[in-house]
């Protein structure tokens, strides 16, 4: 297998690559942050017949505050990302063959072996490649043809590594 394809210096496409790799991180503030609101709420609806109501509301309301910011703060964090990294656009391109995959941007260079790699996630946009628990970088699928994304598709499911999300 060897596949090559450019990337063009879109100022938007740094942008859904950090929103992409930030959001895989950030997933569980969310949950956290639903988890402390529920909880907060309910404790404020139970509270509110109780004779010790004053003192359990004091104790709820920072826990539904709290839980709503973790809940934006992700959506922060990615608005962030795409807003400074809307900068970086250079002309790119990625060589992917059996043994690694090779990753070009301006003047940068970088790879990542295959046997490195623990899991490759689906996502509508990008293949996130995992090394270790961590995600280390993207493959584009909408800028591949649809042929090499067949065949990188069969290659990483052959090999154990694709999960959709």
């Amino acid at each position: 297998m060897h596949i090559r394809f450019d990337i063009p210096a879109d100022p938007a496409y740094p942008g859904r690559v950090a929103a992409a790799l930030s959001s895989v991180r950030l997933r569980k503030y969310g949950y956290i942050g639903a988890v402390l609101a529920a909880v907060g709420a309910i404790g404020l609806v139970v509270s509110r017949g109780s004779a010790w109501g004053d003192q359990v509301s004091l104790l709820c309301m920072p826990m539904v505050m709290g839980g709503l910011l973790s809940m934006l703060y992700a959506p922060w964090v990615r608005w962030r990302a795409q807003r400074r990294s809307s900068g970086y656009a250079v002309e790119g391109g990625y060589d992917i063959t059996d043994d690694n995959i090779l990753m070009r941007s301006g003047t940068e260079s970088g790879g990542i072996a295959w046997d490195g790699v623990a899991q490759v996630r689906d996502t509508p946009e990008f293949w996130i490649v995992y090394v270790g628990r961590m995600p280390a970088t993207v493959i584009p699928r909408r800028l591949m043809s649809a042929e090499d994304a067949e065949t990188l598709r069969a290659f990483m499911a052959e090999r154990g590594l694709l999960q959709s999300q």
